[in-house]
């Protein structure tokens, strides 16, 4: 569905945040990409959404250059869910997600009966229905985020890119926003996640992006990418994964910081 192909992505001449990139993101996946600040990881979401364009190497969807979509068409095939949103006015909560409709009207339509029954099928399927009157501003973290996702869902795209959606969250906040978006991975829609917290990847990703210093470290499932070797090499520091094992099976729990000595 969506691959990306030796992304090279530069700011300013000589100094490249993103270098060779690539990976492949099929129908219903979930992609982690992990590792430090500044490893490029919000640069290669918005190369991804056509926010940006690589200096070299290609973005495609179904085939076709991602650049060869109008932004409009775009739209209607890669939504992006940022980590952080605080609008002027109070929307409430149906007239957000009905933004999602604008890729389907034309430049100066309104939105019709047709789009609000689909801002409402949106809302049902996160759960938040019954918030629809509300006023986004007043919402919780967790709240806001199921929204967002709401949004990109009447946008009708089939990826939707979320950079961080557990950065401010609680735990139980988080569960509940992967436990949405597994169920519409069930449902073909796939997603690409930002994240600082190996451990929400090990348990919810297919595969897993590892990057460092704008590359490729290493890419697969969490069982191949998330090993203390690999992820000390990624954040720079000695980490170690906890494992069940039952049988003859070794499944991995959790990632652990190991103690630093002052």
């Amino acid at each position: 569905m969506l691959v990306a192909e030796n992304i090279t992505f530069a700011y300013a001449a000589g100094a490249p945040v993103l270098q060779g990139v690539s990976f492949t993101l099929t129908r219903g996946d979930i992609l982690y990409l992990l590792g430090r600040n500044g490893c490029g990881k919000t640069t290669l979401m918005q190369c991804l959404s056509g926010a940006l364009k690589p200096a070299s190497g290609s973005v495609t969807f179904d085939g076709k250059d991602l650049f060869a979509y109008t932004p409009q068409e775009r739209a209607q095939r890669i939504g992006l869910i940022p980590q952080l949103h605080s609008p002027v006015f109070a929307y409430t909560v149906h007239e957000l997600v009905l933004m999602g409709r604008a890729p389907h009207m034309g430049l100066f339509g309104t939105p019709s009966k047709a789009d609000h029954a689909v801002a409402e099928s949106a809302l049902d399927s996160v759960g938040l229905a019954h918030y629809r009157n509300r006023p986004y501003t007043q919402l919780s973290g967790g709240e806001r985020q199921l929204v967002l996702i709401a949004r990109g869902l009447a946008q009708q795209c089939r990826v939707l890119l979320m950079d961080e959606p557990d950065a401010h969250l609680d735990l139980h906040n988080q569960q509940k926003v992967m436990a949405i978006v597994q169920k519409l991975t069930r449902e073909g829609l796939s997603f690409i996640i930002t994240s600082h917290i190996p451990n929400n990847a090990l348990f919810y990703a297919r595969q897993v992006l590892l990057m460092k210093a704008g590359r490729v470290l290493t890419t697969g499932d969490p069982a191949q990418t998330l090993t203390e070797p690999l992820l000390s090499e990624a954040y720079e520091m000695d980490t170690e994964v906890l494992y069940d094992t039952r049988g003859t099976v070794r499944v991995a729990r959790a990632v652990l910081p190991k103690r630093w000595q002052a």
